[in-house]
């Protein structure tokens, strides 16, 4: 009987509901805003985990606003058209902490070709002799301190010198950049949990006796700095340390990826604070935007490890010059964004970065 009411009740109010189309399309309309602002978050997320890997994390982050800036300051949508054309990221590594950290000791360009098809990281010797715009000629890992006055607040000022100079010596624009101290590789490695390095050769830390077995392994944050800083003993000194560094950025862009830091945006803005000021960036925001917004269609590719060739002839110990028959092609394959070419012509000078 109580049912038979109730039914009857429902029957009689029925045309007193409202129509459900209205509100069903405000549902939908509201669940599409919330999905799309979710893409935009992983997307940008991953954008910023990679750009903080390569460089361009905290575009905003300079010697006079230290720590990053709010993540959604670097997600917003961009009125400026993606660019279509090759970049390029430089890749400044101190050799040291805090204010003593005054030498470039690793310089790494990052090409990305106008195709997107993957990152190729192009190590610069320190001891290449080049022409420092004002001040003659010296070697590559000199342009900084000179610029910077081998002061650590001037650092962007140290980049700034050291961009110059490799856009001259390569011929190509320099589109953003980063500097990194010790401590920000230390903390970007603990933070991922470790970083994968395979080793084609075993690697004695003169600094601490620890032995790097040849093969792959898992590094710390304390244990990455040491083998980043060995040269003496390599077979190829300087250049086997280059080629190091070049397999310890894949591995770091790896574990980003497999940890999830690409897109948890939580993650990255804890990562980025963590770092502070040990992490310095070119203060190009719109250069910045622009890649940002190109890293989804790079996250699944393997980047590729060369080396600028160059030969040690006769003279001051630890002076190389531009292998004049190996480098002028090298360096055209670069300007022309011909870089999957040359590769593909010169197997044995591409590194094994997996």
């Amino acid at each position: 009987m109580i049912e038979d009411d109730l039914r009857a009740a429902f029957a009689r109010h029925e045309p007193l509901t409202p129509p459900t189309g209205p509100l069903r399309a405000a549902i939908d309309r509201l669940v599409a805003r919330r999905r799309r602002r979710r893409r935009r978050w992983q997307a940008g997320g991953a954008a910023l985990a990679l750009l903080g890997v390569l460089g361009i994390g905290v575009p905003l982050l300079t010697p006079e606003r230290a720590g990053p800036p709010p993540v959604a300051d670097l997600l917003g949508e961009s009125s400026r058209p993606a660019p279509t054309g090759a970049l390029n990221i430089l890749l400044l590594g101190l050799d040291g902490e805090g204010p003593e950290a005054s030498r470039s000791d690793a310089l790494l360009l990052v090409h990305i070709p106008a195709d997107r098809s993957r990152p190729y990281l192009v190590s610069l010797p320190r001891d290449l002799d080049v022409s420092i715009p004002g001040h003659g000629t010296d070697k590559l890992n000199a342009a900084f301190p000179l610029g910077a006055g081998f002061s650590r607040p001037q650092a962007a000022k140290g980049y700034e010198l050291t961009r110059r100079t490799v856009a001259e010596l390569t011929g190509v624009r320099v589109d953003a950049g980063v500097v990194l101290t010790y401590s920000a590789v230390r903390t970007f490695t603990d933070t991922v949990g470790g970083v994968p390095v395979c080793l084609p050769e075993q690697v004695r830390s003169v600094h601490t006796k620890r032995v790097f077995p040849a093969g792959c392994q898992r590094l710390g944050g304390a244990a990455a700095v040491d083998l980043l800083r060995q040269r003496y003993g390599l077979p190829n000194g300087g250049q086997d340390r280059e080629r190091n560094a070049r397999l310890f950025a894949a591995g770091l862009l790896r574990q980003a990826t497999d940890q999830g830091v690409l897109t948890d945006p939580v993650r990255l803005a804890r990562l980025l604070a963590a770092a502070g000021p040990d992490l310095v960036v070119s203060p190009d925001r719109a250069a910045a935007l622009d890649l940002l917004r190109l890293v989804p269609a790079l996250r699944s590719v393997e980047p590729v490890g060369l080396s600028l060739p160059v030969v040690e002839p006769a003279g001051p110990a630890w002076h190389l010059r531009l292998d004049p028959k190996g480098a002028p092609e090298f360096l055209a394959a670069l300007r022309e964004d011909r870089l999957g070419d040359w590769t593909a012509r010169h197997p044995k000078r591409v590194d094994a970065v997996r």
